[in-house]
């Protein structure tokens, strides 16, 4: 039986392209290539396509081949570009192990969309919701689930402190791995965080600290038929939750360690998956998708963010909630694949 041709793209222009290798590598240690043929298709940060050996390899500075996906479905797959003329490798399905802009925001999607090629993960709309969180706030409000108060600060725009109730986060609004994150206590310090915040985006996030526990969840599948993995809780020593800040995160982080399975009560980890599928659902994610929330000393979950391509590194929260709940990261990529290609769970 023929194996599968599985495109996987990594790297990319973000801030996120360190993260996105090396979630790439733990995908290539986890890729069952007795099924899976693949094609490893490395975006340098300048933008640059190569189809190369591997993310373990030295992939942007190797003589690899210029490769892209291309958007005439006639192809359904690579041009590859040798020695001045383009050979076509047809791909069955595409893995876009990218995190952050271009990667989580919908470009990427486009893209595949265009190629006819099935991929795995969100789709344009549902990833370019969830990349701005203060739309994901507007349409799961809407819906009845608890978000923070927020305000949003446009390029043209600026705020006045005395209408914001402190302590607030300041964010990017459409960023990830908590990179030009701010916590502010003071007024004065408002319109420092919001041109940190800027360095990454033109619009920007002011949200009101919530108090209590930072909790996640894993979520696979489409629609109604959905696994949720265990829910895990970040223990904080001081400060707030950073995410691939630190110079070597595979090793701990300096504040802050994910307890999996959370330590909370059965009946809040039960509430907290079924607030996640609900979240899920409503920002019409599918495939996968992290959703992170708050659980308030009263029970109420308060959503946070949702990540519609998490990290799949070592250290990640994703494929550890996964496998706590019995789903080890081979057999993830598995099912990721046959929903990619049949819209259902196997």
């Amino acid at each position: 039986m023929a194996r599968l041709k599985v495109g996987i793209i990594f790297g990319g222009c973000s801030e996120e392209h360190p993260v996105s290798v090396k979630s790439a590598r733990e995908v290539a240690r986890n890729l069952d290539v007795e099924k899976y043929e693949p094609f490893y298709i490395g975006i340098t940060q300048g933008g640059d396509w190569r189809l190369c050996d591997g993310p373990d390899t030295d992939w942007e500075k190797g003589n690899y081949r210029p490769a892209v996906l291309s958007p005439d479905r006639s192809v359904r797959g690579l041009l590859v570009l040798d020695q001045g003329r383009y050979e076509t490798i047809a791909l069955d399905v595409v893995l876009p192990v990218l995190h952050g802009k271009l990667g989580e925001d919908g470009a990427i999607q486009g893209l595949l969309e265009l190629s006819g090629i099935p991929y795995i993960g969100c789709d344009i709309q549902s990833s370019a919701l969830c990349m701005d969180k203060s739309l994901a706030y507007l349409v799961a409000g809407s819906a009845g689930i608890a978000t923070p108060n927020f305000w949003t600060v446009t390029a043209d725009k600026n705020i006045d402190p005395d209408r914001i109730t402190f302590p607030v986060f300041v964010k990017p609004a459409r960023s990830g791995s908590s990179f030009g994150v701010s916590k502010v206590s003071r007024k004065e310090e408002l319109l420092s965080a919001v041109e940190t915040a800027r360095q990454y985006d033109s619009k920007v996030l002011i949200e009101e600290a919530v108090a209590g526990s930072e909790i996640g969840c894993a979520i696979l599948g489409n629609e109604l038929d959905l696994i949720a993995g265990q829910v895990d809780r970040i223990a904080l020593s001081h400060g707030f939750f950073r995410i691939h800040q630190e110079d070597r995160p595979e090793t701990g982080s300096d504040n802050s360690v994910a307890i999996v399975p959370a330590d909370i009560p059965e009946e809040s980890r039960s509430l907290v998956q079924e607030k996640a599928k609900a979240v899920y659902r409503v920002l019409g994610c599918r495939g996968l998708a992290r959703v992170d929330m708050f659980l308030k000393e009263d029970g109420e979950v308060v959503l946070n963010e949702v990540n519609t391509f998490p990290g799949m590194t070592s250290y990640s929260r994703y494929p550890r909630m996964m496998a706590a709940a019995d789903l080890p990261l081979a057999e993830v990529i598995a099912r990721l694949v046959s929903l990619a290609l049949t819209g259902k769970l196997r």
